[in-house]
């Protein structure tokens, strides 16, 4: 199932690069893409931040994404990539999980961030099934 999401999803990106690049080219300040935020999220093997003061975008830039998709969530539309990611959750184990993401996931390098952070929690923090499935006879 994931490796279709994933598939859908380059293969969608991949189809409207050409206008997304003329239309991020014009817009005023910056997107963020998954290559500046692989690197703003690094860390070195002792957990030092590679970049100075790159955990607070890093960090900033994940929490905004798992707020707005709890907007979307309490008001009724259910986002097609869900995630529920415990709001006890250290911001530094989100930074790893999405960081870990984006370097084994090089092709959403190019493209807005935001669809990699949610994958990347979908793939961590997966919501439990509110309905059981029947059992097979």
């Amino acid at each position: 199932m994931m490796k279709r999401i994933t598939l859908f999803l380059s293969i969608a990106l991949l189809g409207c690069s050409f206008t997304a690049n003329q239309t991020v080219a014009k817009l005023p300040g910056a997107l963020v893409s998954g290559a500046y935020l692989h690197e703003v999220c690094k860390r070195d093997k002792n957990g030092k931040e590679m970049v100075k003061g790159g955990h607070i975008a890093c960090q900033s830039y994940i929490v905004g994404i798992i707020d707005y998709h709890n907007l979307l969530r309490s008001l009724g539309t259910a986002p097609s990539i869900d995630f529920c990611v415990p709001n006890t959750i250290d911001k530094g184990i989100l930074q790893d999980v999405v960081w870990k993401y984006l370097r084994t996931n090089e092709h959403h390098g190019p493209f807005i961030a935001a669809p990699a952070v949610s994958l990347a929690l979908f793939e961590s923090f997966p919501c439990a099934s509110s309905k059981k499935k029947p059992k097979k006879k």
